[in-house]
């Protein structure tokens, strides 16, 4: 009994942490999406990078809402999910998060490009990336659309009648089982994607590494000194991305352990889905803090309105 009663406090708590997670997460991506907003209403021309980064805080935030959505109907709170919607949260959630990788991808090659020297192979990218940015975007939507519409086809409330062909997804919702060739097409697409720019990540991380390191010792051999040189706005810009490629690398590869765990193991244990559900949201609550603590503007703006109060 009392082993009973502390297995369902951890589970409590652990979907508290999953709720409060996911409301942290759609607070500041929307702090971070309306800052950019209000900068493009100032400005007349955004850089590509501006609206890289309010392109993927606009995913994260769709996503959490969605997550938001799957966790109540997972955790029993309501079952109101028909067929419809079923279809529409888990694709759109699906989407959200294939356009985020390819969106943390677009992020670091452009950060690359633009700390790039002159006399660099990416020098003629400068100014030709504002224009292709839009072919870029409509192409990397298109894609995914296309890519997730497996999601429409195969997800659908569950029914009353128990069968071997259904995948549990949420309480209300489950997932029929598709063809063998099909699934293996879709499968193939979606990692050979994933592996593709996840590559592309390392090496436009590795790129600005070096580029840092070089900066570093030419101000070292210059001034005589071992001290470091003082970063400007586009290199503290791409330490925090640097970061946060980092980090979506740790999370995207926690995500795929939690997710082989549970396949592995075959049954839905509620802590063993609390915790993929907390890894699956880490790099959408986190990514916002580490943008935001690059934006000189709004941190004083926040800091001078949380003085204020």
């Amino acid at each position: 009994m009392v082993k009973k009663k502390r297995k369902f406090f951890k589970i409590f708590d652990m979907r508290s942490a999953v709720f409060f997670e996911i409301t942290v997460g759609i607070l500041a991506n929307n702090v971070l999406l309306l800052f950019h907003i209000l900068t493009f209403l100032l400005k007349h021309r955004p850089k590509p990078l501006d609206l890289t980064i309010a392109h993927l805080a606009l995913i994260h935030l769709v996503m959490l809402v969605t997550m938001g959505f799957i966790a109540a109907d997972t955790f029993e709170f309501q079952g109101w999910l028909d067929g419809l919607m079923c279809k529409l949260v888990i694709y759109v959630h699906r989407l959200m998060r294939s356009l985020s990788i390819c969106t943390t991808c677009l992020l670091s090659i452009l950060q690359a490009i633009t700390l790039s020297p002159r006399n660099s192979c990416l020098e003629k990218f400068k100014h030709k990336s504002s224009h292709h940015y839009p072919c870029c975007l409509v192409f990397l939507w298109v894609f995914n659309i296309l890519l997730n519409t497996r999601f429409l086809v195969s997800i659908d409330a569950t029914p009353n009648v128990t069968s071997h062909s259904l995948l549990f997804v949420t309480e209300s919702c489950s997932q029929w089982r598709i063809s063998y060739l099909f699934r293996n097409i879709f499968l193939s697409l979606v990692n050979i994607q994933d592996i593709s720019f996840i590559g592309l990540m390392a090496l436009s991380s590795g790129y600005m590494v070096s580029l840092l390191c070089r900066h570093k010792r030419q101000f070292q051999h210059l001034h005589s000194t071992n001290l470091s040189p003082k970063a400007s706005p586009e290199e503290r810009a791409t330490q925090s991305i640097l970061l946060l490629m980092g980090f979506f690398m740790l999370m995207y590869f926690l995500d795929c352990v939690a997710f082989s765990s549970r396949a592995i193991l075959w049954h839905n244990d509620p802590i063993n889905l609390c915790v993929h559900m907390l890894v699956g949201n880490g790099y959408a609550t986190i990514c916002p803090f580490v943008l935001m603590s690059t934006e000189k503007r709004m941190t004083e703006c926040l800091t001078s309105r949380w003085k204020r109060l």
